[in-house]
């Protein structure tokens, strides 16, 4: 895995609705494929002199984070804020932002709410907070400062203040929005590193990096109607379970390996697919952890249901704090993905496909 690359892309302005900052970004760093954009700010990479007779696996990472739009602007010069994704809100007060005007102008600003000098006894005490009741802060003094000088207005959006940075003794990432811009980065390297093999692969592969999924996994709406996979592998940034429940529980762990989910809020894996991938993790030696989810949801929701079904496979890089400011995750938990996701495709047949889309199971009939 590029290291620089994924910094890059994880520095990326990009809250859901807003994601040109990260299409161009990743564009940057796959100028050997061919590329498109649609206008939703879904972004495609396709291996050049693909065959149009081959299956077709979509390779999905969803570009937006988790961010704000400005709601209002008071008379103090303060900005009402609206979420774009589900932060959880004591996360949010005395942290920093940066707003992007329409001009491209970035703008710091910190999020508030009521201090504590102002409190009664009893809002000192309550650990229930309203998005209604916070503000960014960008230094004005009234609405007119807030317009005219900061060039600052209704709709304009936001995200956290955050910069990449990499721990290169423990081999540990630091910056904002792994979920999902990590899942982007394993899109690149996977692409990569089937580049020289794809006149030989048995899929065509097809990157497709979806907008919108923190509001409602919209632009994997769009890519898998474009795209028409016979199957998927979905690439997330998923949240890390390891820092507040026990070793024996936990089942997003940083540094044991790629997280392969079984169950979410928006899917039940394809066993078989599943099956495949872990047959093919043992084969080279691929750290791996299974995974069922109580909650949450991924762009597999979506493909899965397209057309008349496909079969997903999702990998998770395990990614701690997200949703929030800030997020750690593993550069080795990074490169098991990549390394899982290429060997899964590049060992692929038709008769492993057929068992993968469940088109033999009639053979079973007697």
């Amino acid at each position: 895995m590029d290291i620089q690359m994924f910094g890059k892309i994880s520095d990326a302005f990009g809250p859901s609705g807003f994601e040109e900052d990260v299409i161009r970004t990743i564009a940057g760093y796959c100028k050997e494929f061919e590329l498109s954009n649609d206008a939703m700010n879904n972004l495609y990479a396709r291996m050049p002199g693909a065959s149009a007779e081959l299956p077709v696996i979509q390779l999905d990472a969803h570009t937006d984070e988790c961010g704000f739009m400005v709601q209002n602007i008071q008379d103090n010069g303060c900005l009402g804020i609206l979420m774009l994704g589900g932060f959880h809100l004591t996360s949010l007060p005395a942290h920093s932002v940066w707003v992007r005007t329409r001009t491209g102008k970035m703008v710091r600003g910190i999020i508030c709410a009521k201090p504590v000098h102002f409190m009664t006894a009893a809002e000192r005490g309550s650990q229930s907070l309203e998005i209604e009741k916070m503000y960014v802060d960008v230094g004005a003094t009234s609405r007119e400062e807030v317009e005219q000088e900061y060039g600052i207005h209704i709709g304009d959006p936001m995200v956290p203040d955050v910069s990449f940075s990499y721990d290169e003794e423990h081999k540990i990432c630091f910056g904002k929005a792994f979920d999902n811009r990590a899942g982007c980065a394993c899109i690149v390297d996977t692409m990569k590193m089937l580049y020289e093999d794809r006149d030989r692969l048995p899929v065509n592969v097809l990157g497709a990096f979806a907008a919108q999924e923190e509001v409602g996994m919209r632009g994997a709406t769009v890519t898998s109607q474009v795209v028409k996979p016979d199957m998927a592998i979905v690439f997330e940034g998923s949240p890390s379970d390891d820092f507040f429940i026990s070793a024996g529980q936990a089942q997003g762990r940083m540094k044991h390996g790629v997280q392969i989910r079984r169950m979410d809020n928006s899917y039940i894996s394809n066993t078989a697919f599943m099956d495949y991938a872990e047959e093919i993790a043992q084969k080279y030696g691929i750290k791996f952890q299974e995974t069922v989810r109580r909650g949450g949801s991924t762009n597999a929701g979506k493909i899965s249901l397209t057309g008349k079904a496909v079969p997903v496979l999702v990998l998770g890089v395990p990614s701690r704090y997200v949703h929030s400011h800030y997020n750690f995750c593993a550069k080795e938990d990074l490169e098991a993905a990549t390394k899982l996701a290429a060997s899964v495709i590049r060992e692929l047949d038709a008769e492993r496909i057929r068992h993968i889309c469940h088109q033999d199971i009639l053979d079973q009939v007697k």
